[in-house]
């Protein structure tokens, strides 16, 4: 297993890390298996989408925030219940297929780190099984 640093610099942030995974592919030099990518916090995620286009992520962030606003009626303590929800609604991990050394994401698609509580240093840790 590798573990990837991501340092965010915004409270809601999607950072593109589909080429650090893609570099960990690599270096084990696994042709044919499985990438499996997992955030080990609770106000992160991680997703799958669109990197071709900065829109997307605005968008993203945008309709992520107007179906959970930062402050409503929450109840946890720490203040941070926004982050929770939705990190919960992305998840915490995802798992893409290895052919020929490479990841099969379609032509537009990259890996995110979705940060909800930021800006801190993330870790993620990627896992390829061959």
């Amino acid at each position: 297993m590798e573990v990837l640093r991501v340092r965010t610099g915004a409270r809601d942030q999607l950072v593109d890390i589909t080429d650090r995974v893609q570099q960990v592919v690599s270096q084990r030099g696994v042709k044919s298996g499985l990438c499996v990518v997992f955030v080990p916090h609770t106000t992160a995620g991680v997703t799958i989408n669109e990197n071709a286009d900065p829109d997307v992520v605005t968008d993203m962030l945008t309709v992520l925030d107007k179906l959970v606003p930062w402050r409503a009626n929450y109840r946890h303590g720490e203040g941070n219940s926004a982050a929770h929800v939705k990190a919960s609604l992305l998840g915490s991990s995802v798992t893409v297929i290895i052919e020929e050394g490479r990841l099969q994401l379609g032509t537009w698609q990259g890996i995110y780190l979705a940060e909800f509580d930021g800006p801190r240093e993330r870790k993620v840790y990627v896992k390829v099984q061959g």
